[in-house]
């Protein structure tokens, strides 16, 4: 995929850019407001999407110092799945590169000249996963945004983290943009190119702010859990998900949803766009609701009103007539889907368990005030999910040890073992009375 302005192919990207601005003074705080940067200091850069210039991409990176800023723009809700559309990459020494995947099989001649670099991303859970899919992983991490959240500031999106730290805003517009199009906007590009110019200052500005407040070692594990947990695989039944799910009470229709929603993600992959784009969730509840048996019928039925649903009328009706063939023979989904291997709901717990409701009552506000006395989320310092099931199923007997022990393998960072063993310890042991 060619960029259509002219420049010599295989050449540095760095070519013919876009004329630089001066770089703001981070320090300076003007009474005015976050001062506004609206084009990295070196230039926007054309696109990479040639074998010589992923080439020489890697050669620059392997000759440049310190971290590496890393970013990806994908086309959620537009193309099918979550792949990146734009990498975009940044290290002293080695300038901003936006890299076309599209044009590639992969990027692994990257992989070499990034081998133990640190690399900071923002969210880097919503990202690792399509460069892990171009073949990229870090060996090192530095999350802006978990360091933010650690460090207790009050927003931690990019544009908030950037203006409270660096005080700079930088000009945002294209964050639910086409990143399929081709060729990208020279605008679409220089909002790319910021998302990864100062990632380099910050991250020193929040390590620094996480070391003043006694915390780089935590983020520090936490990063490396982020960077080592394993990616999400498929979900179980991800047909329920669809929204307004919960309202179909009948298992024909429910047989009827989950077809049509397999019919979906079919076509959807097939033609590499988003599905709620061919049919929203709510025309597949209508559908699976009325159970319309023909073309005619089913265009009575809402969210079918469109041409293209019109196009498609015999691939729903066909649906509709699988997911009632497959309930007659005894193949329809439960109305209530088994849990999972956790507790159930807590509102259910006085019923079921009231011991473990005595005991997440009164490990829940304590945790919560302790989070809140280090000063960030409470969620960060221990998940709810792993307080409940400790709570529920509690190591017998209960120790200091055993507890430390049974958060451990639920997943708790040592850190948060340090800070919470004891919470927890006196919770399951001293539970508050019921009311």
């Amino acid at each position: 995929m060619t960029d259509s302005r002219p420049r010599a192919r295989d050449s540095s990207p760095h070519r013919g850019t876009l004329p630089a601005e001066p770089r703001p003074d981070e320090h300076d705080r003007p009474d005015s407001g976050p001062r506004l940067v609206t084009v990295p200091a070196g230039g926007v850069p054309f696109v990479t999407d040639t074998p010589g210039g992923l080439r020489a991409c890697a050669e620059a990176l392997a000759s440049g110092t310190g971290p590496v800023a890393v970013d990806a723009e994908r086309a959620s809700g537009i193309r099918y799945g979550q792949r990146a559309f734009l990498v975009q990459l940044k290290r002293t020494g080695s300038g901003i590169w936006l890299i076309d995947p599209e044009a590639f099989e992969d990027l692994t001649p990257l992989v070499p000249s990034l081998a133990g670099v640190e690399w900071i991303l923002h969210a880097a859970s919503q990202d690792l996963p399509c460069l892990w899919d171009l073949g990229l992983w870090p060996d090192r991490l530095f999350d802006t945004e978990l360091a933010a959240r650690l460090a207790g500031l009050p927003r931690v999106g990019l544009a908030a983290v950037l203006e409270r730290m660096l005080g700079v805003t930088l000009a945002k517009e294209h964050s639910a943009a086409d990143w399929s199009t081709r060729p990208l906007p020279e605008s679409w590009l220089t909002y790319a190119a910021l998302d990864v110019e100062l990632l380099v200052e910050l991250r020193e500005r929040l390590r620094g702010l996480l070391d003043s407040q006694g915390k780089l070692e935590w983020a520090e594990q936490e990063f490396e859990h982020v960077r080592t947990s394993p990616l999400p695989g498929p979900r179980e039944d991800p047909w329920r998900r669809t929204s307004g799910a919960h309202r179909v009470k009948d298992r024909t229709a429910l047989a009827v949803l989950r077809q049509l929603w397999h019919a979906r993600e079919d076509l959807a992959r097939h033609r590499d766009v988003a599905p709620s784009r061919l049919l929203p969730d709510s025309a597949l509840v209508a559908a699976a609701t009325a159970q319309p048996r023909t073309v005619p019928a089913l265009r009575q039925t809402s969210g079918f009103h469109g041409r293209a649903a019109a196009r498609e009328a015999p691939r729903w009706v066909e649906a509709i007539r699988l997911g009632r063939e497959r309930a007659a023979d005894g193949d329809a989904p439960a109305v209530h889907r088994r849990g999972g291997d956790g507790p159930p709901a807590p509102r259910m717990w006085r019923d079921r368990n009231p011991e473990a409701d005595a005991r997440l009552r009164t490990a829940k506000p304590w945790v919560a005030r302790h989070a809140e006395h280090l000063g960030l989320p409470t969620e960060n310092l221990l998940t709810p999910d792993t307080l409940r099931r400790i709570c529920w199923d509690p190591p017998n007997p209960v120790t200091p040890e055993t507890v430390e022990a049974a958060l451990a393998e639920r997943g708790a960072r040592p850190w948060q073992i340090d800070q919470v063993g004891a919470i927890v310890t006196v919770s399951l042991l001293n539970p508050l009375p019921g009311d």
